[in-house]
């Protein structure tokens, strides 16, 4: 068996994936020579200045959403759209929104904040917790962490995660633990405070 080399960057080369791979890691059998590359969880230079507008609760909902995703799509890629209505975070097995796995939106009108699934018509949702009336896109509003369900959030990850990953048409478009701001707005619509719930 050979042993995994590297290149020049460092990021260790290897040539071949176990067939027993489970989880989000799965998607890696698609490839036959791919990088190991250094994960993205930890570059925040960017989404830090973007969130700045935000209020603390926000960017606190967001940036612990963010871990979850990360924890779940460590071999994905973050794309972010800095936009004039929401600035949104989404993990994709290549480059492209339209093979997205899950996303987070925060927008600017009202401070909602959305977890989200760019294909969440395609997924089996047994409880109907999805919201979204549009062809595609479904999510659920998170206000706060508490009470966010994860178990049953991350079973549809794993759901979507195999449904993107079904609409890759070439094993060239799949790419690794990148951060990629995919736009940046240079006009925004004014932030608005969120409501407060009434006690």
């Amino acid at each position: 068996m050979n042993k995994p080399d590297k290149d020049n960057s460092g990021y260790r080369l290897t040539n071949s994936i176990s067939p027993t791979a489970t989880g989000p890691g799965r998607w890696l059998q698609a490839v036959r020579h791919s990088y190991i590359c250094q994960m993205s969880k930890e570059q925040t230079k960017d989404l830090v200045k973007f969130l700045e507008p935000f209020d603390k609760e926000i960017i606190d909902v967001v940036m612990w959403l963010r871990d979850f995703a990360w924890d779940l799509c460590p071999k994905a890629n973050e794309l972010i759209y800095e936009n004039y209505n929401a600035l949104s975070l989404g993990w994709s097995v290549s480059d492209k929104v339209g093979q997205n796995i899950c996303s987070i939106a925060i927008y600017r009108a009202n401070q909602n904040v959305h977890f989200g699934f760019y294909w969440g018509n395609e997924l089996s949702d047994p409880d109907k917790i999805l919201l979204g009336e549009g062809v595609q896109y479904r999510y659920i509003l998170v206000p706060d962490i508490k009470k966010f369900p994860k178990v049953y959030i991350k079973k549809l990850v794993n759901e979507s995660f195999a449904n993107s990953l079904a609409k890759v048409k070439d094993p060239k478009q799949i790419i690794q633990g990148q951060t990629i701001v995919k736009s940046i707005s240079g006009k925004k619509r004014k932030l608005t405070k969120p409501k407060k719930a009434k006690k």
